[in-house]
């Protein structure tokens, strides 16, 4: 992930595109005030009751119902992840929304069984009757089509993915249109309401946009905007709400000079131009405005709106799922501090960088054509710094250098790490962990989790690393899958990264750094590098 920057969120206008998840309760449908008008009705009112029984009530309120969702995707259909089947991707699905909320449940069932098992068929029509969201993806037979008309009538919230025309979507319990090619969405009907037509809108545009984005990170989010928007708030997702006119106030009384300087400053302002016109869901859209118009009256703005005030109140936390173990042994020998270190630092020394990037997991952050990492000490004793080097294509289509610069400092178990950069006036922290390291250095898997508390932004990922930046050799596949597994991750979620036209990146380290302390690398010539 280490090659990103966090400038999403905090320059889209609070009264435009980050209300669009809807915080009412009214616009959550009657599966939210199905779930919540008991437990409130029975609430003593606080001006009867004495403290102690207020306590008491609060501390003893139940927890939340789970949220029940259901997949029924076409037996056999392939997703455009890698030609993964969607039966696959979507039990993936069901693993990766635990990792934020134990509560959030989703069964997969494959129309097959609408078909030819009677028994799971069953089974099927009685979730169906306890079901919050059915989820329908690639089902297009004729007998499976008319079987989930019937049985999902009284659902409120049916959605309809890369499906024939003749199933229709809900949300709230309002009908929308798929669209002609089956994709997804299109115009609310059903509804005289403005307001719940136009937040039904919002969400429809953000759901359509991630999942066209084709990845488990935007398929996850998918469902997270549908549960947040018509079932109960979603934490997660709370720095996408409107925080209203207090932002504004806050820039304008604690960082007055710093806006009118990004006003005045072209790049700057287009800067800003250019992120108001991303989707909320679309991190690389955001990454390319930064990485175009880059400047420093920018990175004084971010600073001092976000970093310094925090004037859009956002909070974030480094996630702590899904738990990835580090290797233990290498070559042998139990694993120090000092040889992890090393591991990180790689074929720097016998090569102008430690490692290249093959492939990576997160499609916002890992992606970006020719990343070299470099992982050195510092001259301080005990300093480590890690700075990646990749391009970024801008909008006007030209090719440019980036680097950054992380402090990383030792976790509690060797093989873990913390880093933490100031990256275009945020601060980002993350814990990385190594996951493994072949013993000749052929290949390494690092793993992240990270979190830009002041741009309200969390996040996972990791990357496949090797000396030359192509994929081990098929005797180490296995390997390589055994180490994606220990992280929670399909094979078929990579993004593999361009390593082809990477012209005079700029390498080299601070004088007097040092490199190796105990593992010996290997002269790499035999490698084409």
């Amino acid at each position: 992930m280490s090659l990103k920057v966090h400038a999403p969120r905090f320059l889209t206008p609070v009264h435009t595109r980050i209300g669009f998840l809807p915080n009412k309760p009214k616009f959550f449908g009657t599966s939210f005030l199905r779930r919540h008008a008991t437990s409130r009705s029975f609430l003593p009112h606080p001006l009867h009751a004495s403290p102690a029984v207020v306590s008491a009530v609060t501390a003893e309120q139940p927890p939340e119902p789970p949220v029940r969702m259901l997949a029924v995707v076409g037996h056999g259909a392939v997703s455009p992840l890698k030609s993964a089947l969607w039966q696959e991707v979507m039990l993936h699905t069901a693993e990766r929304l635990k990792w934020v909320d134990e509560g959030y449940e989703l069964l997969v069932f494959t129309d097959e069984c609408i078909q030819s098992d009677q028994q799971k068929a069953l089974r099927l029509q009685s979730e169906l009757l306890k079901a919050d969201i059915l989820v329908i993806v690639a089902v297009t037979g004729k007998e499976s089509i008319e079987w989930i008309k019937i049985h999902s009538r009284t659902i409120q919230n049916v959605i309809c993915f890369d499906s024939t025309t003749d199933l229709k979507s809900k949300l709230g319990g309002y009908e929308v249109h798929n669209q002609v090619k089956g994709s997804i969405f299109g115009e609310v009907l059903g509804n005289s309401q403005s307001d719940k037509t136009g937040e039904s809108s919002k969400v429809v545009q953000t759901v359509s946009e991630a999942w066209d984005r084709h990845s488990s990170d935007g398929i996850r989010f998918c469902l997270l905007v549908l549960i947040n928007a018509y079932i109960r708030p979603v934490p997660v997702l709370k720095n996408l709400r409107a925080k209203g006119f207090s932002t504004l106030k806050c820039m304008l009384r604690n960082c007055g000079r710093q806006v009118l300087n990004c006003l005045l400053d072209p790049n700057c302002r287009k800067a800003l131009q250019c992120l108001n016109r991303c989707s909320p869901v679309d991190q690389v859209c955001n990454y390319r405005c930064i990485a175009s118009y880059e400047s420093a009256n920018l990175e004084a703005f971010s600073l001092c709106v976000l970093q310094k005030n925090n004037c859009l109140e956002l909070e974030a936390e480094v996630p702590n799922k899904p738990y990835v173990p580090p290797m233990v042994k290498f070559r042998g020998q139990d694993i120090n501090y000092e040889m992890a270190e090393d591991l990180f630092v790689g074929w720097l020394g016998n090569l102008q960088w430690s490692w290249r990037v093959v492939a990576g997991q997160n499609p916002a952050y890992d992606q970006f054509p020719c990343q070299y990492q470099l992982f050195y000490r510092g001259k301080a004793k005990g300093s480590f710094w890690y700075e990646p080097v990749f391009q970024v294509k801008t909008l006007e289509g030209q090719m440019v250098w980036r680097r950054r610069r992380y402090r990383v400092k030792r976790g509690k178990i060797p093989g873990t790490f913390h880093f933490s950069v100031l990256d275009n006036g945020v601060v980002s922290n993350e814990y990385w962990t190594i996951v493994e390291v072949a013993d000749d250095l052929s290949w390494g898997l690092f793993h992240y989790h990270g979190a830009a508390r002041a741009a309200g932004q969390s996040y996972t990922g990791a990357v496949l690393v090797s000396p030359d930046g192509a994929f081990p050799n098929e005797r180490e596949r296995t390997k390589v899958v055994a180490a994606l597994q220990k992280c929670g991750i399909k094979e078929w979620e990579l993004y593999n990264v361009d390593n082809c036209s990477c012209i005079d990146p700029p390498l080299g380290i601070p004088d007097g750094s040092n490199l190796h302390s105990t593992v010996q690398i290997e002269d790499p010539n035999r490698m084409p590098v």
